[in-house]
């Protein structure tokens, strides 16, 4: 298996039905379909902070992950469901809500900051690193740094709700390549997709 190949997919998003259709949880929402795509299930796993769920993608056997610490503390999770498998942090794809693309854009990248986002800021913290990929779904962006909080924590509109389940899917097209690590593949059929 090479390096870049993905052996977690954790989406981050907030537990509990309160959260569930909050832009917040575009990370758990793209987990939730790709499951779904897969025909796995989702377990509670105490000792990994989350509910877990294995499954074979590309030839290669795929933890997917949905933390259920809240926001703030991904990274426990994501870090502790790497280091008991041994999985390196580049093999790690985070999925997110992103404040800086309009609803219907996913894009992928492999490390960087966290740009403000919480999940992201907790995983490079309790990881130690920023090597983990990304794949960041679009929300938009209320305008206004005061109106984020609020913004994420709100129901999109349905219109920007069918943007980002489009581009969710999209993006769960290009997971072989993804899982594959053919990043430049994936990154062409993502990024001119959308």
């Amino acid at each position: 298996m090479s390096s870049t190949a993905i052996q977690l997919i954790a989406g981050l998003g907030n537990p509990g039905p309160k959260y569930q259709q909050t832009r917040h949880n575009a990370g758990f929402w793209y987990v939730d379909e790709l499951a779904s795509s897969l025909h796995v299930n989702f377990r509670s796993e105490n000792k990994f902070h989350g509910e877990v769920a294995k499954a074979r993608i590309s030839g290669e056997d795929v933890w997917l992950l949905k933390p259920d610490t809240f926001m703030n503390l991904s990274g426990q999770s994501i870090a502790a469901l790497a280091r008991f498998y041994k999985i390196q942090v580049s093999q790690i794809l985070v999925v997110h809500d992103e404040l800086d693309l309009p609803p219907g854009i996913a894009r992928l990248k492999r490390g960087g900051g966290h740009g403000g986002h919480n999940g992201l800021r907790d995983t490079i913290e309790k990881t130690g690193s920023k090597d983990f990929a990304r794949l960041r779904i679009g929300i938009g962006h209320p305008g206004d740094k005061s109106r984020v909080h609020d913004y994420v924590l709100s129901q999109a509109s349905r219109d920007d709700q069918i943007a980002i389940d489009t581009a969710v899917r999209q993006a769960i097209d290009v997971i072989d390549d993804i899982v594959g690590g053919d990043w430049d593949k994936a990154m062409q059929s993502l990024h001119t997709s959308t």
